[in-house]
């Protein structure tokens, strides 16, 4: 089997491969090749030189471990796409530059400026959904067949509209998007119950970073109330931090994370507007020194594939560490826990996605498709977030029931802002991304919103 990776060159590439070195030794549907695209030839080099350690080390491993995907790099998208059973869309359209755009454009008006939430979200998808199109419209050409996992924020619009490419060529849905949040929500929420995360069925429903974990089953039976009532549990996990016990219960569910961004916007405005830097210059200084790092010693003369893992790892730990820190900061300055450090979220989802469909493995994943009925109020090709049952034919959303007013009235807002986003970045249309930036909840204004795309350059 072989998978593609678009954005090879990215950090993340290397907990792709150690996903796919642990499934090394599985008989059949396994990944033989690993194909890295980028349009960047010294991040191609310098990822190669982590995963080339990565391999060794997995050669050295108890019984050798299976045989080692083989890995490829190159700087052409139909090379790269050209027999690909799976393609993994991990692109960043306009680098962290753009990023810290998209955060300081909003921030200096007073309005929520984040990769993915409020109107640094809708910037960002504005410039990536016209790449993301195109891509997809070669994948629809060069490899009809390949099913396409989109990393690529923000996921839930990119989603949208990469699947649309492919049902206009009668191809089906093929293009399935993934996010950690859910995943590591769940788990959290399991282990807090003191119960096996692999052993709990999740009831979950909403938007990519905007969606609420509603019950916690366990032979049966959903603990998520009596999780709800004990505020020392709900408190010893990050989302308790984040939100707090009475909030939670008021509640009665449990929300992703990044709907801290909603309820409590000012906060979370005025930490980032006091911040040294946002997360996105963070990012954009610290993979400048290691790619720099990484473009000396990747030269086995000067440390070779061992040191460049190392210094992937430093940097990947630096990272974890000081994820949502904005946040964490507005609620306490409290620090993750460790089983939050080790990274493996978009990995662990995306290596049983793959498993599923190759090999017929049934298993459920919360996974962001289009609705087919499952939620209530949307229409069938609405990407949503939810349960799904994956196998060979792909993945089939599973009914969610009911969902609070409150959070569908979000989810129907943010969809409307999602489709003028898309039609804004299909069209050229001035009066679709203004409607895109101005209908979103975090955007107070009309004026503020033209304000924001005259800065942007839209």
């Amino acid at each position: 089997m072989r998978l593609t990776v678009l954005g090879g060159g990215g950090f993340r590439v290397p907990l792709v491969y150690r996903a796919l070195l642990d499934d090394s030794g599985s008989p059949e549907g396994r990944c033989t090749e690993l194909v890295l695209y980028d349009t960047d030839r010294a991040r191609l080099d310098a990822i190669g030189a982590v995963l080339a350690h990565q391999a060794e080390r997995h050669a050295q491993g108890p019984g050798g471990g299976g045989p080692a995907p083989a890995v490829r790099a190159t700087t052409d998208l139909d090379d790269a796409l050209r027999g690909a059973d799976f393609v993994f869309s991990a692109i960043r359209v306009g680098g962290l530059e753009g990023r810290t755009r998209d955060e300081r454009i909003p921030l200096a008006e007073g309005v929520l400026g984040q990769e993915t939430v409020g109107a640094g979200g809708v910037l960002y998808g504005l410039r990536t959904l016209p790449v993301a199109v195109r891509i997809a419209e070669r994948i629809a050409e060069v490899a009809p067949e390949a099913w396409v996992i989109n990393f690529t924020n923000p996921a839930g619009m990119v989603t949208e509209a990469m699947g649309r490419v492919f049902r206009e060529r009668g191809l089906g849905d093929r293009v399935i998007g993934i996010c950690d949040s859910p995943v590591g929500l769940c788990r959290r929420a399991a282990r807090a119950l003191g119960a096996d995360p692999d052993r709990a069925s999740y009831e979950y429903v909403g938007l990519n970073h905007l969606g609420w974990l509603r019950g916690v089953t366990v032979d049966g039976r959903d603990l998520l109330p009596g999780l709800l009532a004990d505020p020392g549990a709900l408190e010893s996990f990050e989302e308790g931090k984040l939100f707090g016990a009475d909030w939670l219960r008021t509640l009665g569910a449990l929300p992703n994370e990044y709907l801290h961004y909603y309820y409590f916007n000012r906060e979370a405005v005025a930490s980032l507007t006091g911040a040294d830097a946002t997360r996105g210059e963070f990012l954009r200084e610290q993979q400048a020194r290691f790619y720099a790092e990484l473009g000396s010693i990747a030269d086995p003369a000067q440390g070779g594939p061992a040191q460049a893992y190392d210094a992937w790892e430093r940097t990947r730990l630096e990272r974890e560490e000081t994820y949502m820190a904005e946040s964490r900061e507005a609620t306490g300055g409290w620090q993750r826990d460790s089983c939050d450090l080790d990274g493996g979220g978009y990995d662990r989802v995306a290596l049983a996605l793959m498993r599923a469909i190759a090999r017929d493995e049934r298993t459920t994943l919360i996974l962001n498709v289009p609705n087919r009925g499952a939620v209530p109020g949307f229409d069938a090709d609405a990407v949503v977030e939810v349960p799904c049952l994956v196998g060979a034919g792909g993945a089939r959303p599973l009914a969610t029931g009911t969902v609070a007013p409150d959070q569908l009235g979000l989810m129907l807002g943010l969809k409307a802002v999602e489709r003028s986003a898309i039609e804004a970045a299909a069209s050229g249309s001035r009066s679709a991304a203004l409607r895109a930036v101005a209908l979103h909840p975090l955007v107070d204004s009309v004026r503020v919103a033209e304000r924001i795309l005259e800065a942007a350059g839209r």
